[in-house]
């Protein structure tokens, strides 16, 4: 029987007293960074309705963790409804998640659809199957969160995630394209939010652990696993250990694009550029130099005067 929420908070409480003031401490991390993410990229504004989707994974247990959270402090008023999906794949325990959301006291659905099926009868065997099954699903939660009301879709990706995404665009896309903490779907009818994007997985794995939420594996269907995606973790786990916080300075770089600096022309315009000698010149660090030419050599001045 799944413990309540209160239940596994008492029991945190009878923990040593040094364990416990660190799980608080991570809380308030977390917490914080979601908050701070939210503001700075406006996730949720007054009166939202918040779909958060809830695959069963450590990283959408916390997500809807933090949110409630945030929803009883926050200084505005948003709604929050849990959305499962049952994507028919065998062994799929049914009755773990409402459980665990009926102890909650959240208002949740579980939406049926045998996306299982589909996939299975287009991918060969042994093939990863996740690239058609994120689009179903997707497209599932999109239609859903219309029907409902919702006005955002919560997923609960991760500081991780949107690096790894950024390496396998590039490696395997040719494409420098990452997961945006904000997302307008291209019809323009949903908004996809991100609330986890300034944590670290490290952070949410320690924190669900210590929860003790019913997780629900993700490799029920028998796929293979995305190895192009866990060749880049690892590759990442390899550059943090020789450099700790290089993962969160890859992060930093894309807020902080220049796309004058990149190669893209159809988000700068390099064509366009001319010179332009009119105008005030920069500060050049020497006035002078030797110079060779044709045999002499003598010093010449960059400049005769100020400005000349």
């Amino acid at each position: 029987m799944l413990a309540s929420f209160n239940d596994r908070k008492q029991i945190l409480n009878t923990e040593p007293k040094h364990a416990t003031t660190n799980v608080h401490k991570l809380q308030k991390r977390l917490r914080r960074q979601a908050g701070k993410a939210i503001s700075d990229y406006g996730m949720i504004e007054d009166g939202d309705r918040i779909m958060v989707c809830l695959s069963g994974g450590k990283d959408s247990h916390v997500l809807l963790d933090v949110l409630m959270g945030l929803r009883d402090h926050a200084p505005i008023r948003f709604d929050l409804v849990v959305v499962n999906m049952d994507q028919k794949q065998p062994g799929f325990p049914a009755d773990v998640l409402p459980r665990y959301l009926d102890t909650l006291g959240v208002e949740y659905h579980i939406v049926e659809q045998d996306t299982y099926s589909v996939v299975r009868s287009k991918i060969p065997e042994g093939k990863t199957t996740c690239g058609l099954c994120s689009r179903l699903r997707r497209g599932t939660l999109y239609a859903f969160a219309e029907r409902i009301g919702a006005t955002k879709i919560a997923l609960g990706h991760h500081r991780d995630d949107i690096v790894e995404t950024l390496f396998l665009n590039m490696f395997f896309g040719s494409k420098l394209a990452a997961m945006p903490p904000k997302l307008l779907s291209d019809d323009q009818r949903n908004i996809v939010i991100r609330p986890l994007a300034y944590c670290c997985e490290r952070d949410l794995a320690t924190y669900a652990a210590v929860r003790e939420y019913p997780i629900i594996p993700c490799n029920l269907c028998g796929s293979q696993p995305n190895l192009q995606r866990q060749q880049v973790k690892a590759m990442l786990a390899d550059w943090e250990r020789a450099e700790p916080g290089r993962v969160a300075s890859i992060f930093r770089a894309l807020q902080n694009i220049a796309p004058s600096q990149l190669a893209d022309g159809a988000r700068f315009d390099f064509t366009g550029l001319h010179i332009d000698r009119s105008g005030t010149r920069a500060v050049y660090p020497f006035g002078e130099a030797r110079v060779s030419e044709s045999g002499l050599d003598r010093t010449i001045r960059f400049f005769e005067r100020p400005g000349g």
